[in-house]
């Protein structure tokens, strides 16, 4: 992968970036790490905080279930200034075509309609629940500026309305999205009210935090 062409095409102006490679060993101490550098940023709502970290581990752990790859990147980047935060992952694995022609159900769709439904509900390879896309596109849709689905020659940009249109091949699939970070929202709506990441953002990263009186 191309770190150089995510940085310059999703993070142009951005200077304080975290860049992290993540797989099965690591994956919960890269993501633990990250959204920790967002809790201590005193700006940044914590329900906001709780219904995207649930979003966030769901779409790195797309890459280990769904791309056929066992290593992912994330990059991330938090503008105090612009109360934005930016959130990229991305593989080089199979795309999402490939991935949900894996099951019989969607073995003959399209690139575009393989981007359109994968934001749908229970829209899946077989090998998850097809939950994670769609709460992270219920999560642009209550607090986010943009998500953008990238796989294969076509884009998903979902920014108020959706639309896919073909852009320069990319082998794999680029999850980008941004959201407003002093947004105070309802996490269990993110999640069509199916788990509570409030309370599991909470037993994960508040519990015993030296912080936690800043974020009440």
């Amino acid at each position: 992968m191309n770190v150089d062409t995510l940085l310059h095409q999703y993070f142009p102006v951005a200077d304080n970036v975290c860049i992290e490679l993540f797989d099965e060993k690591n994956i919960q101490q890269v993501y633990r790490r990250l959204v920790e550098v967002l809790i201590h940023q005193p700006e940044v709502e914590t329900s906001l905080l709780q219904a995207m970290s649930y979003c966030f581990y769901e779409v790195m752990d797309n890459v280990l279930i769904h791309s056929g790859k066992t290593v992912g990147i994330v990059i991330t980047n938090y503008s105090e200034e612009q109360h934005l935060i930016q959130i990229l992952v991305a593989d080089d694995g199979m795309g999402i075509q490939a991935s949900l022609a894996q099951n019989n159900e969607y073995s003959s769709i399209t690139e575009p309609q393989a981007l359109e439904y994968c934001i749908k509900d229970r829209v899946s390879d077989g090998k998850g629940m097809g939950f994670g896309l769609y709460s992270t596109s219920r999560l642009i849709n209550t607090a986010g500026h943009k998500l953008i689905i990238r796989s294969g020659s076509h884009t998903l940009t979902a920014n108020g309305d959706m639309r896919v249109s073909e852009s320069e091949p990319w082998g794999g699939t680029i999850v980008y999205f941004e959201l407003r970070a002093n947004m105070d929202i309802d996490p269990s709506f993110v999640v069509d009210h199916r788990t509570d990441p409030a309370e599991e953002f909470n037993e994960l990263f508040l519990e015993n935090h030296t912080g936690l009186e800043k974020l009440w």
